[in-house]
């Protein structure tokens, strides 16, 4: 957005315009080192087992694996990776300030049909130096990743990408999503409720309100980057895409009787073409399972750093 260089325009105008201080486009992020994404990669592991892990209790749980660290650095990593524990609380944090948070909609619903429910999520992916961000928005119903963008910083504009890529694709009912700033914003919701798409957000600290998703990144981060050590974005966005297209046209899914997403995503798109919203006659889509929202079980046992395996 602002020009160094720009003939008419000098800097600190340009800064005044955009209304950002001066010293923000000076700034360069401190790179991370080699001990602070080590430890990054085994709290991300573990917070797929134990997503209720808070900064006390993953410090305690470092500590006993024989890592020297405390709180207040455990906070910060947990911080930068964008994750936060995961239980019934008090309202204690709010989005971005002026972002309006819309009620979750989805209590008790049944999911019987593609594009019924969209969900999406963000979620951290390691390199062997650095990390990225990864985005994805998928068809509840049928587990489909419709759209999926990498980006080093926490900003709107990849989640943004992605969504105009899925609105391609066909337009939800429901688009649900937590209360993170980039879905908050106004650029995010507006796209969402210009398409005629009703907005529902998770309940603070609610893992089961977009279940689905989590399963995505459970299966994302053990079938594929937890095998890999990207040198690079380009190397990561190569393999994470050959991964994603498998998962949508190969991998047999066994909740959807051993299809894959996208057989069940196309199949329902050309039933709703065919036969209505709600099937033939007036019921849900022919040859369809019902999907009910599922219940959380218990967590996954406690496993160490170097005796975690994939499910």
């Amino acid at each position: 957005m602002v020009e160094p260089k720009h003939p008419k325009l000098s800097l600190s105008r340009q800064c005044a315009l955009l209304r950002i201080s001066r010293s923000s486009v000076y700034y360069r992020a401190r790179r991370v080192d080699e001990e602070d994404l080590k430890l990054m990669g085994l709290i991300d592991r573990q917070y797929l087992q134990t997503p209720f892990y808070g900064a006390r209790k993953m410090t305690a749980w470092l500590r006993a694996w024989g890592y020297r660290v405390n709180r207040k650095r455990v906070r910060r990593l947990m911080r930068l990776m964008g994750i936060a524990a995961l239980y019934r609380r008090p309202n204690t944090s709010k989005p971005a300030p002026g972002h309006k948070v819309y009620p979750y909609l989805l209590r008790g619903v049944t999911i019987s049909r593609v594009n019924q429910v969209w969900g999406a999520d963000i979620t951290y992916i390691p390199m062997a130096r650095g990390f990225l961000y990864l985005v994805a928005i998928i068809d509840w119903y049928s587990r489909c990743v419709l759209a999926w963008r990498l980006s080093n910083t926490l900003d709107v504009h990849f989640c943004l990408d992605a969504l105009e890529e899925a609105l391609r694709k066909g337009t939800p009912e429901v688009f649900n999503t937590d209360q993170g700033s980039q879905f908050t914003s106004e650029l995010f919701t507006g796209m969402l409720l210009e398409h005629g798409v009703q907005v529902s957000m998770d309940g603070k600290g609610r893992c089961r309100d977009n279940i689905f998703v989590e399963r995505l990144w459970r299966s994302v981060k053990y079938e594929e980057v937890y095998l890999k050590a990207y040198q690079n974005v380009s190397e990561a966005r190569a393999s994470i895409g050959a991964y994603m297209a498998f998962y949508n046209e190969e991998r047999p899914h066994q909740a959807l009787g051993y299809r894959t997403p996208t057989e069940v995503f196309e199949q329902g798109c050309v039933n709703v073409t065919t036969n209505g919203p709600e099937g033939p006659e007036g019921g849900r889509p022919a040859n369809k399972p019902v999907v009910s929202l599922p219940e959380v079980g218990r967590p996954r046992r406690r496993v160490g750093p170097s005796l975690i395996s994939a499910p």
